[in-house]
């Protein structure tokens, strides 16, 4: 190919394009960021979001660093303090809610966690630190296999993961039965109390629904939560993609802004480059996707992959089983509390800088149901916090922010969004309001975005913030699907980068980090 202007075209600005470009750039490739939006940052990213609020920061997306506290290798290898970005651990992370008033903390320390669920059970609090057990050793096994490439022996990564299973052999059995059986299954089959199986069906939840097969494995955010912890970005998602961007510039990488892809162009089996809408060819060795996989491959010039490869990863599982969250943002002229909750506990603990875990066992259960008969439950089943409370520079002074989550509405209700957005959002505030005090009162205005208005927004499908839905048969190589999750696409020189492949979904840039490494070995 003549005039090669770029080594590395990368499709799209979220945080893995950013963490591509970045460690391509630090090993002396060309490369060039193009992002449809006006700026970058994709799922990680904040801004003013609220007309009637111009002073509340709004996280329209991602809010919360676990991963990146689990894998926190990017920061640190690409030196984004230097550039602004610095997070704080939240303490205590995680709190359910029960109906009652009654709450149960998810402690960093699971023997504070055991001893908050004492409270309610001295038979539960003994199998959750038997349980701990487990998981730790499931965590052991899964987190260095994570961090590498499933295309390359790692001999390294499997046999840390083969010691912990020696080490762990009596767990063996349990292992297993996490891996294969549901989350829900080893709630019920451990635990009696209506507080601690209500706190667990909760926190598990959020990766998706609990009673199906191979969902035992959503249980490592529990071992996530007790082992690495839970952090924010000071100042806003938004400094994390300013400070890769300002890295990357930096490095001298380009970024360009406000210049959606229409094709990646192809010929004979390899990639060309991309062509921009309005026409402009920019010229690549190698190109890396980090969009949906499907709208990725669906970009490539028609012909150059197969039909089937096609119908594969169009019918990969995103959001398949009906349901996905429903994000409500609300800006606040005052500060919410939680007096209920904090009164009936015995620590005089604050509420105010948590993530709060709202729903019962079968609300969990309820929602996920009626997400997939294109239904809207009536009972809630949410998490919510304010962010203004953990940076109260989010806000005005003696203002808050409402970050308002409900785990599992429809993707496609019956009556369509655009007929129920409106009425969905005003229910969703209300319902909280009766555990986050003031949300009615104190309302500023607000953001209400459902599933098609986030496919819409960042070009995802089914609006999956995860790309392809997590499980054990989405893992590893077969991420995004059979034959799309190696080290080689159909086309010479076209990589995946974003949360549809190795290792999935989260803050941590490992996706666009192991496409660079695939691309500088092609580059070689």
């Amino acid at each position: 190919m003549e005039s090669v202007q770029y080594d590395v075209a990368i499709v799209g600005g979220g945080h893995n394009g950013l963490s591509a470009a970045c460690y391509l750039a630090m090993a002396g490739k060309k490369v060039v960021v193009i992002e449809a939006l006006d700026k970058a940052g994709g799922m990680a990213t904040s801004s003013y979001a609220i007309p009637e609020a111009p002073q509340h920061l709004v996280h329209t997306c991602a809010l919360d660093l676990m991963s990146l506290r689990v894998h926190p290798m990017m920061p640190i290898e690409l030196e984004l303090e230097r550039h602004g970005f610095s997070q704080v651990e939240m303490t205590p992370g995680y709190v359910y809610l029960h109906p009652d008033g009654s709450s149960l903390v998810f402690w960093r320390d699971p023997q504070k966690t055991a001893a908050e669920i004492r409270r309610f059970s001295a038979a539960d609090a003994e199998a959750f630190l038997a349980f701990m057990q487990v998981i730790y050793a499931f965590i052991d096994m899964a987190v260095p296999m994570m961090r590498v490439d499933p295309a390359r022996r790692n001999i390294g990564a499997k046999w840390q993961a083969l010691r912990t299973l020696m080490r762990n052999k009596h767990l063996k059995p349990d292992i297993m039965a996490l891996l294969s059986g549901s989350a829900y299954a080893a709630i019920k089959e451990r635990f009696e109390h209506p507080v601690t199986v209500s706190a667990l069906c909760a926190l598990v939840g959020a990766a998706g629904p609990i009673t199906n097969d191979g969902t035992g494995i959503y249980f490592a955010l529990l071992g996530f939560l007790h082992r690495f912890g839970v952090g924010r970005v000071v100042g806003g998602m938004h400094k994390l993609s300013g400070a890769m961007t300002a890295r990357l510039k930096e490095l001298g990488g380009e970024l360009l802004l406000s210049a959606p892809v229409e094709e990646i162009v192809a010929a004979n089996g390899a990639v060309q480059g991309v062509r921009l809408a309005g026409g402009r060819v920019v010229k690549a060795r190698a190109v890396i996707a980090t969009l949906h996989p499907k709208m990725a491959l669906e970009m490539v010039t028609p012909g150059q992959i197969e039909k089937r490869l096609l119908t594969r990863v169009a019918l990969a599982p995103a959001n398949a089983h009906g349901g996905a969250p429903l994000k409500v943002d609300v800006a606040l002229r005052g500060q919410v509390s939680f007096g209920r909750y904090e009164a009936l506990r015995p620590d005089g603990l604050s509420l105010r800088k948590s993530v709060l875990l709202i729903g019962t066992e079968e609300a969990v259960l309820d929602n996920f149901r009626c997400a997939a008969r294109g239904e809207v439950s009536e009972q809630p089943y949410m998490w919510i916090t304010a962010p203004s409370a953990v940076d109260p520079t989010q806000a005005p002074a003696g203002q808050d922010v409402a970050y308002l989550y409900p785990i599992a509405m429809p993707v496609n209700p019956r009556e369509g969004w655009d007929a129920i957005r409106a009425d969905v959002g005003q229910q969703i505030i209300e319902q909280a309001d009766g555990y986050m005090e003031g949300l009615v009162e104190f309302e500023i205005g607000r953001r209400v975005e459902a599933a098609p208005d986030l496919a819409k927004r960042l070009n995802v499908h089914n609006g999956c913030v995860v790309h392809i839905d997590t499980s054990t048969t989405r893992s590893a190589a077969m991420r995004p699907a059979a034959g799309l999750g190696g080290d080689t696409l159909p086309v010479k020189g076209l990589y995946l980068g974003g949360a549809g492949i190795h290792p999935g979904g989260g803050i941590n840039g490992l996706p666009g980090k192991l496409a660079a490494s695939r691309v500088q070995r092609f580059l070689r």
